[in-house]
């Protein structure tokens, strides 16, 4: 059995968690907004000099902004236009890229969310829950940093007893509904989680893994250990990132 730093002593907290995930995932999200000129893009006609076409009340439309048709020489009044309880028109509160979506979280209270995913990292009853793995843990292994091909540590992996975890996430299935159609057409399980010290080649490994993700042991946070505010990640360690862990004193 690996003795493991004082971080993994943290008591589970799902609610920090959460606070934590939803903190990062918010802070990513891109500014957007609608276009100025949307919905107002016609020629339009509400009244002329001497009021000869005004929309007014008795003649059995809404007065509202609307198109101008020609026929025979004559101006008429077509469908209606630019207002926003019209068919074509501009929304009337549309998304502004101004506002600002980020969430702010204290320090402490980040460090804390990490701690306790780490110490949910350890506990098999949370992870068996959300991995096909049913050994001992934490996974610890030597000279991991030193994995530069993928076929190298799928082999580590496999000797860790990951094999059938890797087989579950190596399924891709189709999306459901309209999702597909917006740049999110597969989606894949969420797999083992490796932590180094230094990288030699083995995120490029890492990456050619489906559903294996790779973090510098001094990059990590809430999203990686715990995705989607779940906590329970099944994570594999290299023997210096927990030396660094200890030495360093990172996230106390």
């Amino acid at each position: 059995m690996t003795e493991l730093p004082d971080q993994f002593d943290e008591r589970v907290r799902p609610d920090i968690i959460k606070r934590a995930f939803l903190s990062i995932q918010a802070n990513k999200r891109q500014a957007y907004g609608h276009e100025e000129d949307a919905g107002l893009k016609h020629s339009t006609y509400w009244k002329n000099r001497n009021n000869a076409y005004r929309s007014r009340k008795g003649r059995g439309m809404s007065r509202v902004p609307r198109k101008i048709t020609i026929r025979r020489g004559s101006q008429l009044f077509g469908p209606a236009a630019e207002s926003p309880n019209t068919r074509g028109g501009r929304r009337a509160h549309g998304p502004t890229p101004e506002k600002d979506f980020s969430e702010d979280i204290n320090d402490k209270e980040r460090r804390k969310a990490i701690r306790s995913a780490l110490a949910a990292s350890t506990d098999l009853s949370i992870v068996g829950e959300k991995h096909n793995y049913d050994g001992e843990l934490p996974l610890v292994t030597e000279d991991l940093d030193s994995v530069e091909k993928t076929s190298e540590l799928k082999e580590t992996l496999e000797e860790l007893g990951l094999e059938n975890e890797l087989e579950r996430v190596s399924e891709k299935k189709v999306r459901a509904g309209k999702g597909k159609g917006r740049g999110r057409k597969y989606k894949r399980k969420v797999g083992p989680l490796v932590v180094t010290a230094e990288d030699n080649g083995i995120s490029q490994a890492a990456n050619n893994l489906p559903g294996v993700e790779f973090s510098y042991v001094d990059q990590l946070n809430a999203e990686k250990l715990a995705p989607g505010a779940q906590a329970g990640r099944l994570v594999v360690w290299d023997q210096k990132a927990l030396d660094k862990l200890e030495e360093e004193e990172l996230y106390h």
